[in-house]
């Protein structure tokens, strides 16, 4: 197999760009009770608005001139040929550090906060906290290829990755990453501890322990949160773990349907008060949302779910050796009191943020730049 690293270009033809005008233009709405607002799932005056913006505003070229600022980069790994932003500090000996997105979102969640990691000193931090970003679209995401084999999940995906930053020549790095990505780097702490010098998540998970009446009423409530979160919030989980390629069908012909699902986990798992508009920006949203769209990658990247729904491979009772740190935003969606974290990682930073949800980079760039940069100060 190629181990050959072959730099990359985002350009999305036209024709792909007309077609999905014309779909938006023929959106076929459905109907809603009125006033039911989001009780139901995605509220249609917000997606009929966030279509027709799509249709007549939205600016993807502006996008990809944002994005291809950085270094792109795809390289074969297990078969499957994987994207990912290469942006090397001036900072010669700064610190590579892997950053992984999760579900639903792409490297698009990273554009706030590349040059700040990359180059402190520009974005009010000292030349010491300087890393190199290595990006990559999870593979079956954005600009990795569809998945065209079955067993890509978190443990498949992290050692992908170790052998990626192998690859690029480093042989200490740390990971950090929410979501699918707070999986893979809590996979890469346990299965690359030769390399992978420390971790930093911002969702971090744990298995329940019986400590009956030993925790906190702050506690309590935070799994109280989760307990709402897991009965009115994960039925995407449910289908998306069994059924992906039968939702497929719907989302990868309709933008309106795919951008339905998609906002509305931005809105419900983002510390927005119920409005997304005010945590993020329509041009944000559909940055992601059309990332997806033009790669047609939204059914391979259900089915990651599946894959570890369905599969044994993944091990949570294994304890992460390596540092460990936890950056805790008030709307993250997985509230684990810390005690039980400890059982699974060296957990050696914590932080409570003041503000912030489940896509922090993208949200709260600022907390999450500074908390990347307190955990590692300790590892350099």
């Amino acid at each position: 197999m190629s181990e050959t690293i072959e730099p990359f270009q985002i350009s999305v033809a036209q024709d792909v760009l007309d077609d999905l005008r014309r779909r938006l233009e023929a959106t076929r709405f459905p109907d809603q009770i009125p006033g039911t607002n989001w009780d139901y799932g995605a509220e249609i005056e917000t997606v009929r608005e966030l279509v027709s913006y799509w249709r007549d505003s939205f600016d993807w070229s502006a996008v990809e001139k944002q994005l291809n600022a950085f270094d792109h980069f795809r390289t074969n790994l297990d078969g499957q040929s994987i994207h990912f932003i290469h942006a090397r500090s001036k900072v010669a000996d700064a610190l590579p550090v892997v950053i992984s997105h999760g579900w639903p979102g792409t490297v698009v969640e990273f554009l706030k906060v590349i040059g700040p990691l990359t180059d402190p000193e520009a974005h009010g931090g000292s030349r010491e906290d300087a890393f190199h970003v290595i990006c990559p679209s999870l593979p079956g995401y954005g600009f990795s290829e569809p998945t065209r084999t079955t067993g890509w999940d978190a443990v498949r995906i992290a050692d992908a990755f170790a052998a990626l930053m192998a690859r690029l020549g480093y042989q200490r790095y740390g990971a950090q990453g929410g979501d699918w990505g707070a999986l893979i780097t809590t996979q890469l702490g346990q299965r690359d501890p030769e390399h992978c010098c420390g971790i930093h998540l911002n969702m971090a998970f744990a298995t329940p322990r019986d400590d009956g009446d030993s925790l906190s009423e702050e506690e309590k409530s935070a799994l109280a949160y989760m307990a709402e979160f897991n009965r009115m919030e994960t039925g995407y989980q449910r289908i998306q773990g069994t059924r992906p390629q039968t939702l497929g069908f719907g989302l990868n012909d309709s933008p309106a349907g795919l951008a339905a699902w998609i906002v509305e986990k931005f809105r419900a798992w983002s510390d927005c008060g119920g409005d997304v508009f005010s945590s993020f920006t329509r041009d944000e949203l559909l940055a992601n949302i059309t990332v997806y769209w033009v790669t047609q990658t939204i059914t391979s990247s259900t089915r990651l779910y599946y894959e570890v729904t369905q599969g044994q491979s993944m091990r949570l009772d294994q304890k992460v050796e390596v540092p460990t740190g936890v950056a805790r935003f008030p709307k993250e969606v997985m509230q684990f009191p810390r005690r039980w974290l400890e059982h699974h990682y060296n957990i050696t930073h914590w932080s409570e943020m003041p503000r912030g949800g489940h896509f922090a980079a993208m949200e709260v760039p600022d907390l999450f730049v500074e908390d990347v940069r307190a955990f590692f100060r300790s590892l350099r």
